[in-house]
C-alpha cells in the first residue's frame, strides 16, 4: 500500500492485472487551515464528495485490483479537473492566461480549486493568493496523476494494454425523457476507450437491471482525457453511479443497496480482467511489430 500526502494506492501496484480503478472524489479529509478559512460547515463541504465510492470498491481491491483514491475532499481540490481550470476572479493576483480558464465548469465555480460546493454555496469569504492554488496542485494534483500514469504504464507494459475505470457517484439525473439513467458511462464519445469494452461494461449493468446511458449527462472529465489513449493501448472509462442506489444522499448514510453495488463492482472488475484479452485492446502496431 502506498500512502502519500494526498492519496493512497491499495491492491497490486506492479501491473499484475490489466485493470486500474480510480476514485478522485471520495476523499473526506480537509486541511485544518482550510476548515478555519471556509465559510461552510464540514457537513456542507461533504455534500460535494462522491461519498463512500472508495469503500464500494473494497471487494475489487481485495481481489488485487489496484485503486488510487483521493484523501482530500473535492471542495479543497478537484482531481478530475485540468490544473489550468482556475477561475481568475478567485485570486488576489492575476493568473497567466490559459484557454481552460474560460470553460463552463470554471464559470460555474467548479474548477480545479472550486469556488462553490454543493447547492452553489460559496466556499471562501474572499479571494485566495495564487500561491495557495499552486501549492495544492504541486503537492497533490500532480503526484496523483503521475502515480495514475505509472500504474497504467506498468499494466500496459506487462499485458500490452491497460484499462482505467474512473469511479464516481452522481445525484439522480433529471428525467428528460422517461426514467433517468442509474449508471452513466463516459468515454468522451468514443475517444478514450475501445467500443467493445464499453459494450461489455454496459451489458454488465443492464444485466443487473439498471438503466444505463452513455456520455449523457457525463461524457468524462480530465482523467479520461488525460489518461485514455486507445491507440497506445490505454483505455479510460468514467463510471457514474446514482448515489441514491447505495446511500441516503441527504444524510450521507449507506443503506441496504450498498452491499449489492459493491458486489457488482467487484464482479465487473473480474469480468473486465477475464474478457479483455479477447477485446483487442492492445494497439495494432504491437501485433505488427511482433
Amino acid at each position: 500500500m502506498t500512502v502519500s500526502a494526498g492519496f493512497s494506492v491499495t491492491g497490486d501496484e506492479q501491473g499484475a492485472l490489466p485493470l486500474v480503478l480510480a476514485s478522485p472524489h471520495s476523499g473526506r479529509d480537509y486541511p485544518p487551515g482550510f476548515i478555519a478559512a471556509t465559510r461552510l460547515t464540514l457537513a456542507q463541504l461533504r455534500r460535494a464528495e462522491d461519498a463512500y465510492v472508495d469503500t464500494l470498491l473494497a471487494d475489487a481491491v481485495g481481489a488485487g485490483v489496484p485503486l488510487i483514491a483521493a484523501r482530500f475532499g473535492r471542495g479543497w481540490l478537484d482531481l478530475n479537473r485540468s490544473p489550468h481550470e482556475l477561475d481568475p476572479a478567485m485570486f488576489v493576483e492575476p493568473l497567466d492566461d490559459h484557454p481552460d480558464q474560460t470553460g463552463e465548469r470554471v464559470a460555474a465555480g467548479l474548477g480545479v480549486v472550486p469556488r462553490v460546493a454543493a447547492h452553489g454555496l460559496d466556499i471562501y469569504p474572499g479571494r485566495l493568493p495564487v500561491a495557495e492554488a499552486r501549492a495544492r496542485l504541486a503537492s497533490v494534483h500532480a503526484p496523483y496523476h503521475a502515480m495514475l500514469h505509472e500504474l497504467l504504464e506498468r499494466a500496459r507494459q506487462r499485458h500490452g494494454y491497460a484499462v482505467l475505470i474512473d469511479c464516481h457517484s452522481m445525484p439522480t439525473p433529471p428525467a428528460a425523457y422517461g426514467a433517468p439513467p442509474e449508471i452513466v458511462l463516459g468515454d468522451l464519445h468514443g475517444r478514450s476507450a475501445n467500443g467493445a469494452l464499453m459494450t461489455l461494461i454496459e451489458t454488465h449493468w443492464q444485466a443487473a437491471g439498471f438503466r444505463v446511458a452513455r456520455n449523457v449527462p457525463y461524457a468524462g472529465g480530465f482523467t479520461t482525457a488525460q489518461h485514455g489513449r486507445p491507440l497506445q493501448g490505454i483505455h479510460a472509462v468514467q463510471l457514474e453511479i446514482d448515489r441514491a442506489l447505495y446511500m441516503d444522499p441527504a444524510r450521507l448514510q449507506r443503506h441496504g443497496g450498498f452491499g449489492r453495488l459493491a458486489t457488482l463492482l467487484a464482479s465487473l472488475a473480474q469480468r473486465i480482467i477475464e474478457a479483455s484479452p479477447a477485446l483487442r485492446l492492445a494497439p495494432t502496431w504491437r501485433a505488427a511489430a511482433e
